[in-house]
Order: C-alpha cells, then sequence, then structure tokens
C-alpha cells in the first residue's frame, strides 16, 4: 500500500510534467481515497474504464486521456456528471498524464511503440525542441512496406491503414503515437521514408502521396496503451501496490 501522495510525488519527478504546456492539466484530477491498495490503469478515463475499476474495488485510475480538456464545455452535465459522480461516489482517484506520457524515454507511449515494433529511437523528430514529442528510428536492416505493415498489424492488432510513398525499402523511420498526422511534414524534413501515427485525416492523404513518404495510420487507441501500462508497473515495483490494466476496446 502505498499513500495517494507518495504515487503524485513519485509520477512528479518522472514524467516531469510541469515542463510541458498541454491541453489538459496533468496529475490528480479527481482525489479519492489518501492510501492506494489497487491502481487501475486505462487509455481513457471513459465510463466502461470507471465502471470496470469500481468492479475491480480499485482505489486509483491512472489514464493517458483524462478530463477537462482545453475548450470543452465546462459544465457538470450529462457524460461529465456520470463519470464523476462514479468516481467520487467510490472515492476513487483520477490521475491523468497526456504529453508527459507520451514523451518519456523509457515509460512514454513512443518508447514503448518502439520497443514492441522493434524500432530504435535514434534521433528527435524535433531536435531543435525537447519539449516536442515524436522520434526517428534509424534502421541498420532496411524494412519493406509490407513488413513494417505487417509488424504493426501482429504487434497492435489491427492493420493500419497505409498511403503509399516512393521508398521500396524503409530505413528512417519516424514514430509519434496518438493524433500526430500533423507531423508528416517534418517527417518529411528530416529524410524520413515513412512515418507512423495513430490517425489519419483527409488532408494526410495528399501530404504523403505529394512529399513521397509512406504513412501509416495504426491506431490512436492502440499506439498509446502501451505507456501507461508501463508507468503502472513502474509504480507497482517502486511502492508494492497493485496494478492492473483494463483494456476498453476501441477500433481508432
Amino acid at each position: 500500500m502505498a499513500s495517494l501522495t507518495e504515487i503524485m510525488q513519485l509520477l512528479q519527478t518522472t514524467l516531469k510534467p510541469h515542463l510541458f504546456s498541454d491541453y489538459c492539466p496533468n496529475g490528480l484530477q479527481v482525489e479519492g481515497r489518501a492510501e492506494v491498495k489497487r491502481l487501475v490503469t486505462g487509455v481513457t478515463a471513459c465510463q466502461a474504464l470507471i465502471d470496470k475499476a469500481i468492479d475491480l474495488q480499485a482505489d486509483a485510475i491512472l489514464v493517458h486521456h483524462g478530463f477537462f480538456w482545453k475548450n470543452e464545455h465546462p459544465c457538470v452535465v450529462g457524460m461529465k456528471k456520470n463519470r464523476l459522480q462514479a468516481l467520487l461516489k467510490h472515492d476513487i482517484s483520477l490521475l491523468a498524464y497526456h504529453l508527459p506520457l507520451d514523451a518519456h524515454a523509457e515509460l512514454g507511449n513512443n518508447a514503448q511503440l518502439a520497443q514492441k515494433l522493434g524500432l530504435n529511437m535514434a534521433e528527435a523528430l524535433y531536435p531543435d525542441n525537447p519539449k516536442q514529442v515524436g522520434n526517428i528510428a534509424v534502421l541498420e536492416q532496411a524494412l519493406s512496406v509490407d513488413e513494417l505493415s505487417h509488424r504493426c498489424q501482429q504487434v497492435l492488432g489491427q492493420a493500419p491503414i497505409h498511403i503509399a510513398g516512393q521508398a521500396q525499402r524503409l530505413r528512417r523511420i519516424a514514430f509519434c503515437t496518438g493524433a500526430a498526422q500533423g507531423f508528416i511534414e517534418q517527417a518529411v524534413l528530416m529524410g524520413c521514408d515513412a512515418y507512423i501515427s495513430g490517425e489519419i485525416s483527409e488532408p494526410t492523404v495528399h501530404i504523403a502521396r505529394e512529399m513521397g513518404i509512406h504513412y501509416f495510420a495504426a491506431g490512436h487507441h492502440a499506439t498509446e496503451r502501451y505507456g501507461v501500462q508501463a508507468v503502472g508497473e513502474f509504480l507497482a515495483a517502486k511502492l508494492g501496490i497493485e496494478h492492473i490494466f483494463v483494456e476498453v476496446e476501441n477500433p481508432v
């Protein structure tokens, strides 16, 4: 068992949220009981995850996508009211880390995805901005397009959407999890043969085709399920608490 304060302090020193200008508050978003024996982790603080945490008698939930996003409607009504009411009724804390969880060099979403896909993290996608997320793998043995696509499908459990580029063999592969399709032009500027992210938008197709880079949209949820698991296991090992990851299926 650990105190909620101990967990917050360890996450603060490990993920360093103070270094990031984010779209939501990072850290403790909903305060529950003071002691934590069982921690549930998940990608998004949706109702299904909260309900499962209640069933598991969790003391706290740790997610990548939490509450209170910039420009969202501030009133506690409807879906937001139901989620908050469930947490408060059962005295469960909610902790959320967005960009800090993407960026961590070992526990982060990008680092964990690279490990799963057998890619290295040779370079930063934005080398002049240490607060920006995204990385580049430089492979000794280049992959074919089919090999990379198959690897994504095998690891993530779903076939990526592939927009074809020009290179026959892929040696410089940029990647950034989640909704980072907008970084595709930076991947081109960095001389990459391919770029992997989570989502795809209509303009991304034309950018990939016209700039000649292979683009793989491998799923927002699928690419961001590993960082929070790594952080949960880290907390369990450091503080002696129980950690359970809950997968809430999401095809996007």
